[in-house]
């Protein structure tokens, strides 16, 4: 495989990151809280970077079982079944994670539910790039900094959201109008 081709592929799940700071930069540029900023942040992670890349992970392990293991660099395995419907499990978590009904709570354990599976995958990658040296696409690069990054990212925004003060419950141009009325 040459260079160029190893890099696109081994790169093409941080398109997902890229996608959720892309559109959660756009989103927060005027909000009108800390909390509203982070809350948008939170849907455009839950969505694009975990929701949309385990959907994307669940179609491949389906559709494309041959082609994902040789990604990997393993064989074709009946577990590949299993990881497919796991990502679709998160990609529902993910899901529910964005509603505007989901509490920070809410968010963190899911953060964490997702930090279970993808970091214990990150762990599987790494021991098959040392112990085999396994340096395919799928194994190493952007598969690897993803597994760490989309939970880790989860829970830290939706741990920072709970660490606000109550006072940042309510947008500023709300408080003000309730101030008035008072």
């Amino acid at each position: 495989m040459d260079t160029v081709t190893y890099t696109l592929k081994s790169a093409f799940p941080l398109f997902w990151i890229l996608l959720a700071v892309a559109g959660a930069f756009v989103r927060t540029r005027r909000s009108p809280s800390q909390r509203a900023a982070l809350q948008t942040w939170q849907r455009w992670w839950a969505v694009a970077a975990l929701g949309c890349s385990s959907l994307w992970m669940t179609a491949a392990f389906l559709i494309g079982p041959d082609t994902m293991a040789d990604a990997i660099g393993f064989t074709r395995s009946p577990f590949q079944f299993e990881i497919a419907f796991a990502n679709l499990a998160l990609a529902v978590m993910a899901f529910r994670a964005a509603s505007r009904s989901a509490t920070p709570r809410e968010r963190l354990t899911i953060g964490i539910v997702a930090g279970m599976f993808l970091w214990g995958a990150a762990i599987g990658h790494v021991y098959q790039w040392f112990a085999h040296a396994d340096h395919q696409p799928g194994n190493t690069g952007g598969v690897l900094a993803t597994d760490i990054l989309l939970p880790a990212v989860m829970i830290f925004l939706a741990w920072r959201e709970q660490r606000l003060p109550a006072a940042e419950a309510v947008a500023p141009p709300v408080r003000a109008q309730l101030a008035k009325h008072a």
